[in-house]
């Protein structure tokens, strides 16, 4: 369990230090339409 903290903590950073565009193509190419997640998400 410690290892996937840990990754996600670095992923964080990763994505934290980027540029804004890379930031918007990560977005896009995860989610092309920019659908709000946090109203489609069950819960």
């Amino acid at each position: 369990m410690k290892k996937l903290i840990g990754d996600a903590i670095k992923r964080e950073k990763q994505i934290k230090g980027g540029s804004k565009k890379k930031k918007i193509d990560l977005v896009n190419g995860m989610n092309p339409e920019w659908v709000d997640l946090s109203i489609t998400q069950d819960g």
